[in-house]
Order: structure tokens, then C-alpha cells, then sequence
């Protein structure tokens, strides 16, 4: 099955690899080959996530403090947000 990263998902995945590279350069790099595995392993097993917060999505935790939020569509699993496990999800918008 054909993975894809919405752009939002793309930029949270950016975000927090910069953010930990101004830390540690060498963990922000484990960190991102965490999401690379999870998005491959997603490819071979869509349905491996537990039922997500939002109707519709699935979600994993390619590491304890990091959930990334999916959907599997036809034959493609979209990978929605990346978020970290402090953060409330799915974001609340003012009113």
C-alpha cells in the first residue's frame, strides 16, 4: 500500500526534527528514521493502529512521546499529523 505524508503531517515531521537538532543532531536523526519506519511498516500493515481520536483515523507511536495520526483510503494510508503526546490532539480551534 502507498503511504503519503499530507503537508501539515510534512511540516510537523520538519518541525520536530529541527527542534530536537538544535539538542542533539545525532538523536533528531534517529528520531526522524523512527517515522520513516513507522510510515513503511503502515505500508505493509494499515490497520496495525489503534482507532483514532478523530472518526476515521487510525493512530501509532513510532516512539513514546510521538503519535502519528492516519487514514487508510482505498489502497493508500494518508499520514494526517505528527503530534507529540503533550499536545492536545486533535487541536482545538478558538472560538
Amino acid at each position: 500500500m502507498k503511504v503519503y505524508w499530507a503537508s501539515s503531517a510534512e511540516q510537523d515531521r520538519a518541525d520536530i526534527v529541527e527542534y530536537i537538532a538544535q539538542d542533539n543532531p545525532s538523536a533528531a536523526i534517529q528520531m526522524d528514521e523512527l517515522f520513516g519506519k513507522a510510515a513503511r511498516l503502515l505500508s505493509e500493515n494499515p490497520t496495525i493502529g489503534r482507532m483514532g481520536q478523530v472518526s476515521g483515523t487510525r493512530e501509532i507511536f513510532p516512539h513514546a512521546n510521538y503519535r502519528l495520526v492516519y487514514e487508510v483510503v482505498s489502497d493508500q494510508v494518508w499520514i494526517l499529523a505528527l503530534v507529540h503526546t503533550a499536545r492536545m490532539w486533535p487541536r482545538i480551534k478558538a472560538l
